[in-house]
């Protein structure tokens, strides 16, 4: 049974976001809610503390886009409560944004991505060769594969993988805005931070004494015309780089499997066309994507749609319902592998965002998609029995578990 404190928040989340993300029912499958969003014609909603709310995909898209948006804290609101200690160039606008997304760029690059391609492959296959009978596909593939593909690619040292669960867990959770989020999980995830930055802290301080050919020896020694990351934004840029590059793909993988399983017609297609990952995984990445919303501030007085957007005034960008526009995807809500395919003229989903802060992890992310789903669906699998239960997260959407039967 709810407690008090629970229900107290649901009723706070409520009012700001004008619906309830605690609803089993909008978790088990919020694009059903989405829809009625748009029902009245409204493209863009005002929720009971003000908060602009859209679903729709030109709105989305528009914001995303608009240099008059941004992630700046100003104009009060509910702005402290949603932005919170996040640091991290993630939520930073330009000019600070562009300097530090550059210089990490520079040691994550497409193609030091495509280079691991082969440990990505091996790492699946030695991951699934095991299994047989009824597992959890998520604790079996979808998270362990992520989390050592980012660990190595940091330097991080095998026996240290498992103190990352906990914190994950925590900051993940953490990415919700803090009127959603009760203050033992606020505590919870500020102290998961804390031992997060000491950890690499530490670990800096030894790559910087003996470089190794790892992404943190990499962005220790980045430097742009002199410009180099402070510690503090090395520390902030390697707890984002682990968590958004292994807690979105757990998803990506896990929402992934699902909907193939629970779709015989297009899981038949998939195996018929191994050829057609890359598209299937890209409507994949439509149907049920990872990240399901931003949030963008008017860094001016912008008007939207015929609406005043006043400076320091937040809009919600529900991306995961913008996915479903039927605006601007035929039939949204059906499954189709062949919708991104060669030929086929479909808007650019926005599961990895828009504009300057378009995700840095998207070829690493769909990298490990398409290998993961590729070689899972080589073999038998089907759903076993049971209910899902989601996570508690509202802007990343994945699952708890995944029970499904592999036969051998």
């Amino acid at each position: 049974m709810e407690d008090r404190t629970g229900q107290a928040v649901r009723a706070g989340a409520t009012a700001v976001l004008g619906f309830d993300p605690g609803d089993p029912a909008f978790r088990a499958d919020p694009y059903a809610h989405y829809r009625t969003l748009g029902a009245g014609g409204q493209s863009l909603h005002r929720t009971d503390v003000g908060l602009r709310v859209t679903a729709s995909y030109e709105l989305c898209e528009r914001v995303l886009r608009d240099p008059r948006f941004g992630h700046r804290p100003s104009g009060g609101g509910v702005w402290r409560e949603v932005q919170g200690r996040h640091r991290s160039f993630l939520t930073m606008d330009p000019p600070d944004h562009t300097r530090l997304r550059r210089l990490v760029s520079k040691a994550f690059t497409p193609r030091l991505v495509e280079r691991l391609r082969p440990r990505v492959e091996e790492l699946v296959d030695a991951l699934l060769e095991p299994v047989s009978g009824e597992v959890d596909l998520i604790a079996t593939l979808a998270y362990p594969l992520p989390v050592i593909v980012i660990s190595e690619m940091l330097g991080v040292p095998a026996e240290d993988r498992d103190l990352f669960k906990g914190w994950s867990d925590s900051l993940a959770r953490g990415l919700d805005p803090d009127f959603l989020l009760p203050e033992a999980e606020i505590a919870q995830r500020d102290a998961a931070r804390d031992e997060f930055a000491e950890y690499f802290r530490t670990l800096a301080a030894k790559r910087r004494a003996e470089p190794r050919d790892d992404l943190l020896s990499a962005l220790v020694g980045v430097s742009d015309g002199g410009d180099v990351l402070s510690e503090q934004e090395l520390l902030a840029t390697c707890i984002l780089l682990l968590v958004a590059g292994h807690e979105t793909t757990v998803n990506l993988i896990g929402n992934g499997a699902l909907a193939l399983l629970r779709d015989p017609a297009q899981l038949r297609l998939f195996r018929e066309r191994p050829g057609n990952v890359q598209a299937a995984v890209e409507e994949l990445l439509r149907f049920d994507p990872p990240v399901q919303l931003t949030l963008r501030s008017a860094l001016e007085d912008v008007e939207l749609n015929g609406t005043l957007i006043e400076r320091g005034k937040l809009v919600l960008l529900l991306t995961g319902a913008a996915n479903r526009d039927p605006a601007f995807f035929d039939d949204p809500d059906r499954l189709d592998l062949l919708r991104y395919s060669e030929g086929r003229e479909t808007p650019k989903h926005l599961s990895f965002g828009h504009g300057v802060h378009f995700c840095l992890g998207a070829p690493l992310a769909r990298l490990e998609g398409r290998v993961a789903l590729g070689k899972l669906f080589e073999r038998d699998v089907a759903l076993a029995a049971g209910d899902l239960v989601y996570r508690d997260n509202l802007v990343l959407r994945g699952l708890r578990e995944l029970p499904v039967v592999i036969r051998a």
